[in-house]
């Protein structure tokens, strides 16, 4: 490229999303209260989950195992290991990344893939693996972002932007999986499972490159919370991976995006328009909102997804994406937190680029 060349301008030119058929959302609820060991505790649960703004989650638990029945995966005489939950994710991982990338056009010419995934570790990993899959070349770079948890999409997206900058013959396929339903944990504790009926498990595909029309990639943005490095953790343990979400982030989010200083960075030199914000629960996106002093209808795709599919971690945020690029909005940001407390945000907008 010339130096007279214009810089290029990586954009998202295809979304495909997936989630398993197992919708596991009601019969969650009586798993979780039959671990409550008095009937005040249950029905207070059972009044904050019914608040929680989610009427169905996904699973690639089937049958038994699903249904929580007695004697299954996880209604045993002890709890699943951490082996046992890893094995389920290399059974089930790279079929629910294949499933969101089918929906995608033509991989043709495809020269790297990135893939974001927090809820489970294999080696050869799912990079490697879908690239044989999928039948591309041996000569594909692969890139894997793991553990980062719900902001990790949003990672994966500015991950695949820097290689287009750098290469702007570069045809990036980026690919989110996460089997959340891998990790409930036996608990007494209602903040806990409140925090396990959020969860889900989905996939999500995108294609980026320099040319075609699509919602184009922009500059990022990166902020951490002074002092949270306990409100949100993800602790790999004996019996799989725990998840704290503690009961302040939501107010602890609120007044952080309430500053001067965070709302300047967030909204830029030009406010956006379109705000697909990671549905990490009913009660942070009330934060941001809130917080951001956004108009009502502002999260309605996030909510959506919320709604539909719960919070699916790191791919949640592409569910989002997927909604709001049918609407081709001119300016928008795209926020996700995560472990920290942590955002990662990336500002999009619609080109209509050299499509023909």
């Amino acid at each position: 490229m010339s130096q007279n060349s214009a810089p290029v301008s990586p954009r998202i030119t295809a979304i495909a999303t997936a989630v398993p058929d197992c919708d596991v959302h009601g019969r969650y609820a009586e798993w979780a209260t039959s671990q409550l060991d008095d009937r005040r505790k249950s029905a207070l649960f059972r009044r904050m989950e019914s608040r929680g703004g989610i009427s169905h989650r996904y699973s690639v638990l089937s049958g038994s195992d699903a249904a929580l029945d007695f004697g299954s995966f996880y209604m045993g005489k002890e709890e699943p290991g951490t082996a046992a939950r890893m094995q389920r994710y290399a059974a089930h991982a790279p079929g629910l990344a294949l499933q969101a990338i089918a929906g995608l056009p033509s991989l043709e010419g495809v020269t790297h893939i990135v893939t974001a995934s927090c809820t489970g570790f294999m080696a050869p990993g799912l990079d490697q693996l879908v690239a044989r899959n999928l039948g591309l070349s041996a000569e594909v770079e692969r890139v894997s972002i793991g553990f980062m948890g719900c902001y990790a999409g949003v990672t994966m997206l500015r991950t695949a932007a820097h290689i287009v900058r750098s290469d702007p013959t570069a045809r990036v396929l980026a690919v989110a999986v996460e089997l959340c339903s891998l990790h409930l944990q036996r608990t007494h504790d209602i903040e806990s499972l409140l925090a396990m009926g959020q969860f889900a498990d989905g996939a999500a595909a995108v294609l980026v490159s320099g040319t075609g029309a699509g919602l184009a990639l922009g500059e990022g943005l990166s902020l951490a919370l002074e002092e949270s490095n306990e409100l949100i953790t993800w602790t790999v343990g004996d019996s799989g991976f725990a998840m704290h979400l503690s009961g302040e982030v939501p107010g602890r989010l609120a007044e952080a995006l309430d500053s001067p200083a965070t709302q300047a960075a967030i909204r830029g030199d030009t406010p956006p328009r379109a705000w697909a914000v990671h549905p990490g629960g009913r009660s942070v996106l009330d934060a941001v909102q809130r917080g951001l002093e956004l108009p009502e209808t502002a999260l309605d795709a996030s909510r959506s997804v919320l709604e539909r599919f719960g919070n699916m971690s790191s791919a949640t945020v592409l569910f989002v994406l997927e909604r709001l690029a049918q609407e081709r909005p001119a300016n928008g940001i795209a926020l996700a937190f995560g472990p920290g407390l942590a955002m990662e945000g990336l500002r999009f907008g619609w080109t209509d680029g050299d499509a023909v």
